[in-house]
């Protein structure tokens, strides 16, 4: 019943009150203005908005940049070697300034050492506390490990004296090279003749002996006939000069700057900076080499095994599983004791990466052809009598691309790691005046991690950053390539 009321009160609605909308407008469909993006460009704007990646791209343009300029830049060259600074800490002059970064740590020592470093200017820089245990004195002082060499002895030809003489001449009384020699008869400890930093009266233990008014007595050779302090010695009938110098001020007259490591120096008195510049350069070069020629090659068999399949892929997957069974460590530990004194130790390293890298390329670029040769577009292809090559790299490959580029981007940090992994295992051994790797540095550092951690610090940064980065440029660039997460995001 209520029905039929409702149906009759529509019915009795007159006509007038109907109004046709745009009654002599003809409404078409409107035409589409939006500019076409291409494959590589909805990439681009989609690996934009994953703030991560762009962040980790960022980095390693920095690290990149880091191992291209450093060596440019830097007073040091790589096999610069001064082994009167090994284990020398971090110092930048803008920072020290600052009071920190400075060349400078905290030590405690007893009154022997104390009174020695207290003989080199400079090389106590505050001394901040002093206790006394069973009788002797015990100092907490902060050291410049810049002027902690103090004096050294040095020989050098008539020329290099001479030019030392007349450069020393010209120089203010705080920055002279040269000064007296040390009369080392009045050394009581015969251990410490040879030392020229015992320039004053000690004890039998190295304590100083201080005069009335709590100063050194030196102890300097004197010219029996002037009763001056005497400079210098003459060796082998006078064609050497025996000289003794304030180092620090010795390494900026035969430099042309004071001594100065940002990161540092290693054992050997190489500077960590420029090494770690050198080693970046030669992983990096080894990472994107070892990853372009894999995924090459990984590309044609891959694309071979899933264009063809069967017996064909067959054949080529047990290869290629046999091939791969074989333990990494094992290859390149064999490679390194056949091959690396005939072809070198870095050409071994490349070629034991070439032997399996390209394996896992292969089994994506595989996967992926499996997954498109059975469209429509491949089949239509097929049909109109394109051949095997044309299909493979003109219709199935292309679309193939984004897995190709992202297995490239995770190929260069594996290859960096493993070499970092073997250098710091011993397997493989890159140290020389000339050559390095971020591996060969880690491997370094070890040694001395508890006590001078700045060298094994920063390659470690390096690495770090380097591996993270990488990991989520690729992670950012995996999803970017992928066209079936286009809006999911949104």
């Amino acid at each position: 019943m209520l029905n039929d009321k409702i149906t009759e009160d529509i019915n009795n609605i007159s006509k007038d009150k109907f109004v046709l909308v745009q009654d002599d407008v003809k409404i078409l469909d409107k035409e589409l203005v939006t500019k076409p993006i291409g494959y590589f460009e909805d990439a681009w704007l989609r690996f934009k908005r994953n703030k991560g990646s762009v962040i980790a791209a960022i980095i390693i343009v920095i690290l990149i940049l880091f191992a291209v300029i450093v060596p440019m830049v830097s007073k040091y060259e790589m096999k610069f070697t001064d082994g009167f600074y090994s284990y020398t800490l971090p110092k930048h002059e803008t920072f020290a300034k600052l009071g920190f970064w400075d060349g400078c740590k905290d030590y405690e020592y007893n009154q022997k050492t104390y009174d020695y470093l207290m003989g080199i200017p400079g090389a106590v820089k505050e001394t901040k506390s002093v206790r006394e245990e069973k009788g002797e004195n015990y100092y907490t002082v902060n050291v410049d490990t810049y002027m902690r060499p103090g004096y050294v002895y040095k020989s050098l030809t008539k020329g290099e004296f001479d030019a030392l003489v007349e450069y020393d001449a010209n120089q203010p009384e705080g920055n002279k090279v040269m000064y007296p020699m040390v009369n080392t008869k009045k050394i009581k400890n015969p251990g410490f003749q040879k030392d020229p930093n015992y320039w004053f009266e000690s004890t039998m233990k190295g304590v100083a002996i201080l005069d009335d008014n709590g100063d050194y007595k030196p102890i300097y050779k004197v010219d029996s006939d002037t009763g001056e302090y005497v400079y210098w010695e003459t060796k082998m009938g006078g064609d050497q000069y025996k000289v003794r110098v304030l180092y620090y001020e010795y390494f900026n007259y035969a430099n042309g700057f004071y001594p100065e490591f940002i990161f540092g120096t290693d054992g050997f008195g190489q500077d960590v900076l420029v090494r770690l510049a050198f080693g970046a350069r030669l992983s990096l070069m080894l990472g994107f080499c070892v990853a372009a020629v894999n995924i090459f090659n990984g590309t044609i068999w891959g694309a071979i095994e899933g264009y063809y399949g069967g017996l064909t892929d067959l054949l080529m997957e047990r290869f290629a599983e046999i091939l791969g069974s074989v333990p990494s460590i094992v290859t390149f530990a064999l490679f390194q004791m056949y091959f690396a004194s005939k072809v070198g130790v870095v050409w071994t390293l490349v070629f034991a990466f070439l032997l399996t890298g390209w394996i896992s390329p292969a089994w994506r670029v595989r996967s992926q052809f499996y997954r498109f040769k059975g469209q429509e577009y491949v089949l239509a292809a097929r049909t109109l009598g394109a051949k095997d090559k044309r299909i493979i790299f003109r219709h199935i490959l292309p679309n193939a691309i984004g897995t190709i580029i992202t297995s490239t981007v995770l190929i260069v940090p594996g290859v960096i790691f493993s070499e970092s992994t073997l250098s710091y295992l011993g397997i493989v051994d890159l140290q020389t005046s000339n050559v390095t790797s971020v591996g060969t540095l880690l491997k370094n550092g070890q040694s001395c991690l508890s006590t001078f951690p700045h060298v094994i610090l920063f390659p470690s940064l390096f690495i770090s950053l380097l591996m993270i980065s990488f990991n989520l440029f690729g992670n950012g660039l995996r999803d970017a390539l992928n066209p079936s997460l286009r809006g999911t995001e949104n």
